[in-house]
């Protein structure tokens, strides 16, 4: 599991997919979340906007990325 390392209370599932190189661009996340092939905490999410906290846990192409603070 790659760990993801946030300065901010919050990060969104778009902006992390692309700050995680996930994606190259905001589009292509946008069309990969509406079709469903990410997955926020175990299920399928289909809100870009979601907000992501630490402790919460990001699934696509059978990698897992894990939301942390920074130290």
């Amino acid at each position: 599991m790659e760990t993801i390392t946030i300065s901010t209370e919050f990060i969104r599932l778009q902006d992390l997919m692309k700050l995680a190189n996930m994606v190259s661009s905001g589009g292509e996340a946008k069309v990969l979340i509406q079709d469903g092939q990410v997955e926020v905490n175990g299920e399928a999410c289909l809100q870009r906007g979601k907000k992501l906290r630490p402790g919460d846990t990001v699934t696509f192409q059978s990698r897992d990325y894990a939301i942390a603070y920074a130290t």
